[in-house]
């Protein structure tokens, strides 16, 4: 794993001084070794940054900047694949001074052009610069595990891994972007192609980027899509076909991301997905694999018991760590400047403890996120999926939203501790007004999007005063014609999962200098199950049945069976507790921006959250994560 940043200046108010500053804000993401490319000539300067982790090639050859002929090539991430790969470029007489990916990809580049991207198996965000065609090509790998930001504006095109690396560039304006706030505070993340800056943008996942030295042009294209995987058609097999074929995908994808010249461990939740994970890898017997947990003493939000009891039957060399609230709370200060943006997920307070747990014995570490959006689990998906059909009766809907103002977050919650283990949820009452939500929506895009929102539309058009772009909102259009299973998979896939999942354990590993590796992300998987019929995926009122189905070969229900849990934190507690002056400081209406805020609307939730009254705490939150990261940046 890697940081890569780059720049075309037409201005020449760059240098290579200035290069190694904005690379070294990346030491992070590479800490073994850095080099850099600078070039000045008539018309611009050009530079490339690279920051190393040396994972595979631990010598010098794996050095980067890596130049072949008439190409140079930055390079964050792996591919995976690339043995197979370097045999067919060997058979077209090409030869390799390395064992690096990175020599893979240059050469695959020289050899077949930008379709070369349409081999690698992996997670990568690379740039080529061709000094024959004067081109800078950027590329960002299909699931979007890897980040990558650019900045174009005025005769100046910044590119780099995180957005702290363009700060350093004089001539980078930080502009708030307005418009992305309304989504922000909805969700808790800003969605590609957008950035909390103007004239400022991720490129979105499997796309790839041409800037043209002589006009200055440029374009994006998608080179995959996972809309276009959902519009293939389905298999016309057996499940038990499936099953078996399911089963030999995901062997292969968590085999590859073993390949490695340094420890590589796994983190071990406790949940189906990190469960299958290890027992998928447990299958070679011929190595001990390293697992890696966290628990908390607030049974509430405490996994680290399952975990250890899977460890423990899969025979893992088992790490796990009790935390402190107090350790946690340590590292909210740090938030807003290893996520660069506002970023609202609380749940990256413990990703970044069990990186910093892990990094302490491995260098590589294998995570489970991407199978609630394959496999179908989670439980908005099933909930939605039965009530779906409300919009056909005008008396069923209004009967369904009169029983749900019946309830209260509390007796919900009453009602949840009653219900059998294998049924209960957590964090019942964020579920529950989400759930509240949908029900009151027009259209199936509108109540997923409810369901997938942490504040209503309409409580962000009260605490904002930014007009709402319903452009930003696209991505949440669920298409009729097809299975609304599959539709909101297919959506959280390419939103949610990018921009909240992803960004969260990229921003976390990176921060302690861990590799984080994504099995379940190969595209391969994904392109699979979009063609499974939705009707095997929810199957016998139970959410990832296929995954279920290969997981009851390797260890006894009696063991994984419990509620789906997430990486809680026990927020509310925190800000009307030892984090209340994170309340009274970045809540505080004579610091507060009017022109953004409604200020009457912040002293409501203030007064609520002190009375000890019902509040949305995502909405006091992000308000804080917002804030913080003002601060932090100076924006």
């Amino acid at each position: 794993m890697c940081g890569i940043v780059g720049f075309v200046d037409y201005h020449h108010k760059s240098s290579s001084q200035l290069l190694q500053d904005m690379r070294d804000t990346l030491v992070a993401r590479g800490p073994d070794s850095a080099g850099l490319y600078f070039d000045a000539c008539e018309k611009y300067q050009l530079g490339l940054g690279h920051r190393r982790l040396s994972i595979l090639d631990l010598s010098s050859q794996g050095h980067q900047p890596m130049e072949f002929e008439d190409l140079q090539i930055i390079h964050n991430g792996e591919v995976y694949n690339f043995q197979e790969i370097k045999e067919e470029l060997i058979a077209l007489d090409y030869e390799f001074v390395s064992h690096t990916d990175t020599e893979v990809i240059l050469k695959a580049f020289h050899a077949w052009g930008i379709v070369c991207v349409e081999k690698f198996r992996g997670m990568f965000a690379f740039a080529i610069y061709d000094k024959r065609s004067k081109k800078v090509t950027l590329f960002r790998d299909r699931a979007g595990v890897k980040p990558l930001y650019y900045y174009l504006k005025d005769g100046l095109f910044i590119f780099a891994s995180e957005l702290k690396a363009l700060h350093k560039h004089p001539s980078f304006e930080k502009k708030l972007n307005k418009e992305v706030l309304p989504y922000y505070f909805q969700f808790g993340y800003i969605p590609a192609p957008y950035s909390i800056f103007q004239d400022c943008h991720k490129l979105e996942a499997g796309h790839y980027l041409e800037y043209d030295l002589g006009n200055q042009a440029c374009s994006t294209r998608e080179y995959w899509s996972v809309d276009t995987c959902y519009s293939k058609e389905k298999f016309d097999c057996s499940e038990e076909e499936i099953v078996g074929e399911l089963e030999s995908i995901l062997t292969e994808s968590a085999n590859l991301r073993m390949v490695s010249d340094v420890p590589v461990g796994v983190f071990l939740s406790g949940g189906y997905d990190s469960t299958l994970l290890t027992a998928l890898l447990s299958k070679d017997k011929q190595r001990k694999l390293h697992t890696f947990t966290i628990g908390f003493k607030d049974e509430r939000y405490n996994e680290a018991k399952h975990a250890k009891e899977i460890a423990k039957y899969f025979d893992t060399e088992h790490t796990e760590y009790y935390i402190e609230a107090s350790e946690m709370l340590e590292k909210v200060a740090s938030l807003p400047y290893y996520y660069d943006e506002p970023f609202g997920d609380s749940s990256s307070i413990p990703t970044m403890m069990v990186s910093e747990l892990s990094r302490q014995g491995v260098t590589v570490a294998l995570s489970a996120d991407g199978g609630d959006e394959a496999f179908c689990g989670y439980s908005k998906y099933f909930f939605l999926e039965k009530f779906s059909n409300i919009f056909t009766s005008g008396f069923k809907r209004k009967l369904l939203q009169t029983s749900l103002n019946v309830f209260n977050e509390k007796s919900v919650e009453r009602i949840n501790t009653l219900l059998p283990s294998k049924i209960r949820q957590t964090n019942i009452r964020d579920k529950y007004n989400k759930f509240k939500r949908s029900m009151n929506a027009n259209s199936k895009s509108e109540m997923f999007r409810n369901a997938s929102s942490y504040l209503h539309s309409d409580e962000v058009t009260a605490l904002l005063k930014i007009q709402r772009d319903n452009k930003l909102f696209s991505k949440f259009s669920i298409d009729d014609k097809r299975s609304f299973l599959d539709e909101m998979m297919r959506v959280d896939y390419q939103s949610f999962m990018v921009d909240d999942v992803l960004t969260k354990v990229d921003r976390a590993t990176m921060s302690v200098s861990l590799e984080g590796r994504e099995p379940f992300l190969d595209h391969k998987i994904i392109e699979f199950m979009a063609r499974v019929p939705a009707q095997l995926k929810y199957k016998n009122s139970e959410g990832k049945y296929l995954a279920r189905q290969i997981l009851d070969k390797y260890i006894p229900r009696s063991i994984t069976e419990k509620p789906k849990a997430g990486f809680q934190v026990p927020l509310l507690e925190w800000l009307q507790g030892d984090l209340s002056y994170l309340v009274e400081k970045y809540l505080d209406t004579k610091r507060i921006d009017d022109e953004i805020f409604d200020l009457i609307e912040i002293e409501k939730l203030k007064h609520a959250l002190y009375a000890g009254k019902a509040v949305n705490v995502s909405k006091v939150w992000f308000i804080i994560s917002f804030e913080m990261w003002r601060e932090e940046w100076g924006v």
